[in-house]
């Protein structure tokens, strides 16, 4: 059936005859030919679309053949359709009275300053320049304050509300109501602003900040003390944006809502936090794959310059570590002399085919060795390693030997390890400085095999054996860096990473990936 395009008598309302669509006052709808297709109509509603903020239709992609003038023409194009449907409902020149049918609904609220009578079809009337009266057919008209000019006529007692409130169901109640709110007289009845919205926002550290404030009567806003980079939004003043270079902390803004009766201030704070840690990649080894660094850059806290003289010298390496079913001797983390013969060095090795860890410290003459017990390490398991060393003396007498043991500890997913303790002559008792810095290599040879896999690489230059625990975290990854101390070094091994290079997140011996490839950053982890 067609639809029809129908004014009323009284010239001030347009009806869609065939369809189930209400009657729509001047000024309310227009045509446009739809962007997608030149043979199909929207028909929008001007007034709910700006008061809705967003695009709102009463037809949407109709065939423009569907419609029909007032005298059932149909029309030869769509651009004919379009332009009768806006010339139809947007008359202004109309100065008689609305007539509304029996499906008409009319809602009556006051504006903010509480001086403006606002209806929900786009109109507005000063209060006290309106009144409600009965009519003969028992509805309702509204009329002119002063004379008898009536503006609408025939509103349905049942379509009559109040800020979306329907009226008594008696007549003369109902016009009482309608008129206690047209003779508001503002000023000495308004109420002053209150803001309601919430007084904290909370962002994580490089996102963007999205606040808008909300008060009940605000009028007009003003905000103080903006950090630099968060700005009001132009066009909506209520809204402050940006934020993206705040650092971690609480930021104390103070906004503002103002009306004719008085204004509510309020402090929002904005509280930046560090962003939820994620982990999601490690680096794999194979063949002769490896990390190498800076080992300079360590001298501080794996160095020392001669026997063990106290804490001074302590460190500590934590790592997670994924073994693989290779048989061979493979390093871990080396640190030390490019002379393994004679120059000190601490070597942190898996021991394939029993799956084991040892840790030597010395040089390949003389140097003190603890043992993890076999199986300890099982292959492609992931097992966190945390290894100390208090900084005390390593050799080289036979009486002190057990002291020179004592000296490390490590701890495999937080439980300290029963130790097997080795020696040759009796420990290392010389310096230990930084000539070469590798993960997964030896000063030559020893490579990872089969794609072991280490991740969350850090370590201190101290003993933090009383906080293994912390460090473990139950075997949850988390940041390091938040902890009461902080490592000195830490790599993230591949999160945040881009190849070749491994970022130190903490100091500055970044890793370069040697004989390998991106596709060594892989998404494996615990």
């Amino acid at each position: 059936m067609a639809i029809k395009i129908v004014r009323n008598s009284a010239g001030n309302c347009v009806n869609f005859v065939g369809s189930t669509n209400p009657v729509y006052f001047n000024a309310c709808l227009s045509g446009e030919i739809d962007s997608s297709d030149a043979n199909l109509i929207n028909v929008k509603n001007d007034i709910r679309t700006v008061t809705e903020g967003q695009e709102v239709y009463e037809f949407y992609q109709i065939p423009y053949t569907e419609f029909r003038d007032a005298d059932n023409n149909s029309f030869a194009t769509a651009t004919e359709c379009s332009a009768y449907i806006t010339d139809q409902c947007n008359v202004s020149s109309n100065t008689g009275q609305f007539i509304l049918s029996s499906d008409d609904t009319l809602d009556f609220s006051l504006d903010p300053t509480e001086t403006t009578v606002l209806l929900d079809n786009g109109d507005a009337y000063a209060v006290n320049s309106i009144r409600a009266a009965g009519n003969d057919e028992g509805k309702i008209n509204i009329l002119q304050h002063t004379g008898s000019a009536i503006i609408f006529r025939d509103l349905e007692v049942a379509n009559a509300s109040i800020n979306g409130v329907a009226v008594d169901s008696v007549l003369a109640t109902a016009v009482n109501e309608l008129n206690a709110l047209f003779v508001h007289s503002g000023g000495a009845l308004g109420s002053a602003p209150v803001i309601t919205s919430s007084t904290s926002v909370n962002i994580n550290q490089g996102d963007t900040l999205n606040y808008e404030l909300v008060a009940s009567n605000g009028v007009a806003y003003e905000w103080s003390n903006l950090p630099s980079g968060v700005a009001s939004v132009d066009g909506n003043i209520r809204k402050i944006i940006g934020g993206s270079t705040l650092s971690v902390g609480t930021y104390t803004v103070t906004a503002t809502a103002i009306n004719y009766f008085g204004q509510d201030s309020q402090d929002i704070d904005i509280i930046v936090s560090n962003p939820p840690f994620s982990n999601t990649k490690s680096i794999q080894f194979n063949n002769l794959d490896y990390l190498g660094a800076n080992a300079a850059l360590l001298d501080a806290e794996l160095g020392r310059s001669g026997n063990g003289a106290g804490s001074g010298d302590a460190w500590t390496i934590a790592l997670w570590f994924k073994s693989s079913t290779n048989s061979s001797g493979q390093t871990i983390f080396y640190y030390g002399s490019n002379d393994v013969t004679n120059g000190g060095y601490m070597e942190l090795r898996f021991v394939g085919g029993t799956d084991k860890l040892r840790l030597r410290y010395g040089s390949n003459n003389n140097y003190i060795q603890v043992t993890t017990p076999n199986d300890s390490m099982p292959p492609n398991t992931w097992k966190h390693i945390v290894v100390t060393y208090d900084g005390g003396t390593t050799g080289a007498s036979s009486a002190d030997v057990s002291d020179y043991y004592s000296r490390f500890e490590i701890f495999i997913n937080g439980v300290s390890q029963t130790l097997n303790n080795s020696h040759s002559n009796y420990g290392w008792s010389g310096a230990i400085s930084g000539q070469n810095l590798r993960v997964g290599r030896l000063a030559a040879g020893n490579y990872l095999q089969d794609n072991s896999k280490v991740e969350e690489l850090a370590i201190w230059g101290s003993d933090q054996t009383a906080n293994v625990s912390d460090i473990y975290n139950s075997g949850s990854t988390h940041d390091l860096s938040q902890l009461t101390t902080s490592p000195s070094h830490w790599w993230r091994m591949g999160d945040g990473d881009t190849y070749p290079t491994i970022q130190d997140n903490v100091g500055t011996a970044h890793f370069v990936q040697y004989n390998m490839t991106a596709a060594d950053i892989v998404n494996d982890v615990p």
